[in-house]
């Protein structure tokens, strides 16, 4: 056998050659340039490159390349090729006027663009020319000027439709960056605002940016979201779930740990607890760390309405919890272990409907809940028009069939009906993913030991999330560990003069939101 060691793979080769490509200086000819802008972008047909002369410069030549699609037209033009072509403001000789035909001349006084940056490595050139910017080489110079003229088409600012609300703000985020920034700095015009972008995917080169308000956010949990950005090396990033699943502290849990939401409220309201957000190009979720178990159960609307008609439905929400995890388990454990716990006149209607039935209850409520999520996936990804119709004309055609048929009883029936309508009052769609998954080992456990087995899921279960992190902070917090402060805001919500302090575990800096919260009281 030939000794390898040593030897390159075609794989790294080509990767060092990129990496070689992207700290490679820009060389000064400007044919040496476009030549190898050409070669390495294959001459695709949406750069556009265009080659002008200055007047006045003595002959001076210079090149604007833009992706088509990607930069403004209209700027590339007016701010950039006009200013170059039209105004006499460039001179070009020798000694000691021999540097005001540098492209840092032509930034600062000829273009009249506002957003320019100087670049020396070819790396930093395709990423600017692929982002949208205008790239400017000038003749004779081993530098470039990125131009400011991002300008492709976005979708509008629209209502959200997975946190709709009755009272407060419609607007959601956008699939692209800087708008979401904007509606949040619209939100919290505070200079201690902070926004930091770094790009992430060896390939895509998607802008990743975290948001945070300096002096309430903890810099342990900042540094900390930087560090675990800055230690992903993939190919491409396409939504915030790449992030999300790269930067999580557990893996194998199906809990979600790093929260989400498209609405600028929500996160301008995070923000404000010194939470950090983590905005992504081309989604318009945005990521919060660190992420509590309360959070998932809490909704925008909470916050608009009053204290106590936001308390009855945070009650409500949490019952619709427990009715979406345990009935159809419960069902199960009551009709095959323990019939005593019934009363007699509902045990005879139960013994009634279930006679000729030939499935055991598990495997009734095993079959019509994989039913159900059969429908409601598909009525997900059908066509909008005809989805619903198709998921609902469904579940009332094979439900009725099914107990026409005597192949499912009637209360099995109610019972994963009412199970499938309280998994919809959750305000996160991730958190209801985790109820629907844990149903299914509760409805086993409960088929096999009874009541006992759901007693012991529920154990597992709470072990589990109270051993859960996310950045730090314990997942469970305020109930585990039991914080009385912050317990205005957990499943009962005290009046907004009453919420003083922000969340214990979460702000550790600067904990008062009020300086003197009997001055907000209202006076009877």
């Amino acid at each position: 056998m030939k000794e390898t060691k040593g030897e390159e793979t075609p794989d790294s080769q080509g990767l060092n050659q990129e990496q070689s490509l992207k700290e490679r200086p820009i060389m000064s000819g400007l044919q040496n340039n476009l030549a190898l802008i050409r070669s390495e972008l294959g001459n695709s047909t949406d750069i556009v490159i265009r080659e002008v002369g200055v007047p006045g410069s003595g002959g001076l030549a210079l090149a604007v390349i833009y992706a088509d699609g990607l930069a403004d037209k209209q700027s590339v033009s007016e701010f950039i090729l006009e200013s170059a072509m039209m105004r006499d403001r460039m001179k070009h000789g020798e000694g000691e006027n021999s540097n005001q035909a540098s492209p840092q001349a032509l930034a600062q006084d000829v273009l009249t663009i506002s957003d320019t940056s100087e670049i020396s490595h070819y790396g930093r050139l395709f990423t600017a020319l692929l982002s949208g910017e205008a790239i400017i080489l000038v003749d004779g110079y081993d530098s470039a000027i990125a131009a400011g003229t991002r300008g492709w088409r976005d979708r509008g600012i629209n209502e959200t439709l997975t946190e709709t609300v009755v009272r407060g703000p419609k607007e959601a985020f956008t699939e692209t960056l800087r708008t979401n920034t904007a509606m949040i700095r619209r939100k919290i015009k505070d200079p201690h605002l902070w926004l930091e972008t770094r790009q992430i995917g060896r390939i895509t080169m998607t802008d990743v940016s975290i948001m945070f308000i300096k002096g309430l956010a903890d810099d342990k949990v900042v540094e900390e979201v930087r560090l675990r950005l800055d230690r992903i090396d993939i190919d491409g990033i396409l939504e915030s779930g790449y992030i999300e699943e790269l930067i999580q502290d557990e893996t194998y849990t199906p809990f979600p740990t790093i929260y989400n939401s498209e609405r600028p409220d929500v996160v301008a309201a995070e923000l404000l607890e010194g939470k950090v957000a983590i905005l992504v190009d081309g989604t318009p979720m945005v990521l919060i760390v660190p992420a509590l178990f309360v959070s998932f159960l809490h909704a925008a609307e909470d916050y608009y309405h009053r204290f106590d008609i936001s308390t009855l439905i945070r009650t409500l929400r949490y019952i619709g919890v427990f009715i979406a995890l345990y009935s159809p388990s419960l069902y199960v454990a009551i009709t095959t272990y323990h019939q005593e716990m019934l009363p007699t006149r509902l045990l005879y209607s139960l013994a009634a409907q279930r006679e000729g039935i030939p499935f055991p209850a598990f495997i009734e409520a095993i079959m019509m809940e994989v039913a159900f999520e059969i429908l409601r996936e598909a009525g997900l990804r059908m066509p909008r028009t005809i989805g619903p119709a198709v998921s609902i004309v469904g579940t009332l055609v094979i439900g009725q069939a099914a107990v026409e048929a005597g192949i499912i009883s009637a209360a099995m029936v109610i019972v994963v009906s009412i199970t499938a309508i309280a998994s919809f009052v959750f305000p996160s769609y991730s958190m209801a993913n985790t109820i629907r998954m844990l149903r299914f080992p509760l409805m086993g456990l409960a088929a096999t030991f009874g009541l006992y087995g759901i007693i012991i899921g529920t154990f597992a279960i709470v072990l589990h999330v109270s051993s859960l992190r996310s950045f730090g902070v314990p997942y469970m917090s305020p109930f585990a560990p039991l914080i009385l402060s912050d317990q205005k805001d957990a499943i009962f919500r005290l009046p907004h003069w009453a919420h003083f302090t922000r969340p214990k575990l979460v702000n550790r800096s600067n904990q008062r939101r009020q300086q003197n919260p009997k001055s907000a009281k209202p006076k009877p």
